[in-house]
């Protein structure tokens, strides 16, 4: 008899949150062939999905991809009990009776019936469990930053390309009405050249400097949550999910507000500039020399600013040499006033258009044609953040080759793109 941890606690989840494993006695599950890299989908198929990490940004998911008349949910899975029990409760009231819920996301990337994963765990589990899923064949929706080191994106991408599989970066602004009109009004030139960007991340507390340090709670697994970072005894604040602090505001499980809407805004910043495949060359962090607010550079001269101000009630203010354009969730504006309704004919440039990101995800699995937010876009995004992150931690300025994907002149940065990993938490190879 097994009687080893996971096995156990296995036992526990079947008895509290029903048999687990068996299929759902509703819509037949016609299993998506897209294992072994087959051209699409069959028509008449239902992509069966797994949901790996049941935390706050999880909800959304769990609730939108099951309302997809293709989409078949199949396991959740999370390291705390009480995670787990909500999400098969959501999944319940939406006609879903028996789902696989589990602690181990080895356990939802062998169920041959799971054509694709959704990845929200935090931070510093994004790569291993992405890499391992496109590996087991598997497509990915994987919540940004899509890692929390620069070479944990370059492997990510080399696998996308490798196994030949679909990723979705949850950048779901690249999908909202608003940022594309912004992209397409900076892409087309109507704003002049670009000088400056403002981009507004806002801050988060640090961390506290002596942590109350209490057990463990029952049905967590607290240590699995550390996973590949370094040890430290468990509090409450280092795990808690909450979008105003809590292990975001760690450097240990993040990169603080550069990952958080850093992983957002630069994006952004990115498509409207046409740089998805490239990246700036320069980060100054705040304080440095007196400088104000952090502040990257391309290598034209486009600044990227933090935080600086006006930003005229908006997210991302672009300014250029004609006018500007002023872009936030669910609403964007510009100057002049009646830029803002410019209709773009056939020789203009239109960028990529999503209407709803999940919904891109799937319709991308079936086709096989890539997502809005592929990893070569993630990862360019994220080393954004994570760059930035390094700068402001180091409190000097780095040079970067976006070439080479390499810092330069700076060995003691260098070493930071990637981090050291406990031992039995190696990326998978």
């Amino acid at each position: 008899m097994n009687t080893s941890p996971s096995a156990t606690r296995r036992q526990f989840l079947k008895s509290s949150l029903g048999t687990a494993g068996a299929l759902f006695a509703g819509p037949q599950i016609v299993r998506a062939e897209t294992l072994g890299n087959a051209a699409k989908v069959a028509a008449n198929s239902r992509i069966g999905m797994g949901f790996i990490g049941m935390g706050l940004i999880s909800d959304g998911h769990v609730r939108s991809f099951p309302g997809m008349k293709n989409v078949q949910p199949i396991a959740v899975c999370d390291l705390k009990d009480a995670a787990l029990k909500n999400a098969v409760g959501v999944l319940k009231e939406k006609g879903y009776q028996d789902i696989l819920a589990t602690s181990r996301f080895e356990e939802v990337l062998a169920r041959t019936d799971i054509d694709a994963v959704c990845v929200t765990t935090p931070d510093h589990w994004h790569a291993a469990i992405a890499l391992a899923a496109l590996k087991a064949g598997k497509d990915v929706y994987v919540e940004k930053p899509m890692t929390l080191t620069i070479e944990e994106g370059k492997a990510l991408v080399a696998a996308e390309k490798k196994y030949g599989r679909i990723l979705q970066v949850g950048s779901q602004q690249r999908s909202e009405i608003y940022f594309r009109i912004a992209v397409n009004l900076v892409r087309n030139g109507m704003i002049g050249d670009i000088k400056e960007i403002y981009c507004q991340l806002g801050e988060f507390p640090l961390p506290p400097e002596k942590e109350q340090i209490v057990p463990v709670p029952e049905g967590f697994d607290y240590d699995r949550w550390l996973g590949p970072t370094p040890f430290f005894e468990y509090s409450e604040n280092r795990v808690m999910g909450n979008y105003g602090g809590g292990w975001r505001s760690y450097w240990e499980y993040g990169s603080r507000k550069f990952g958080d809407w850093g992983a957002h805004h630069f994006d952004i910043v990115q498509w409207a500039l046409d740089r998805d495949n490239t990246g700036p060359v320069e980060f100054i962090p705040k304080g440095h020399e007196g400088a104000e607010h952090h502040h990257y550079r391309y290598a034209d001269g486009i600044t990227v600013w933090r935080d600086k101000k006006p930003n005229n009630d908006h997210m991302i203010r672009f300014i250029g040499t004609k006018g500007e354009v002023l872009v936030s969730r669910g609403k964007v504006e510009t100057s002049p006033v009646d830029l803002v309704r410019h209709k773009f004919g056939p020789n203009d440039v239109q960028v990529y258009e999503s209407k709803d990101h999940r919904m891109n995800f799937i319709e991308s699995v079936i086709s096989r044609k890539p997502t809005i937010c592929p990893a070569s876009v993630g990862h360019r995004s994220a080393s954004i953040c994570q760059l930035s992150g390094i700068a402001q931690r180091l409190g000097r300025p780095l040079k970067w080759d976006p070439q080479a994907e390499q810092i330069i002149g700076d060995a003691e940065a260098a070493a930071m793109q990637d981090r050291p990993r406990r031992k039995g938490y190696e990326l998978p190879a």
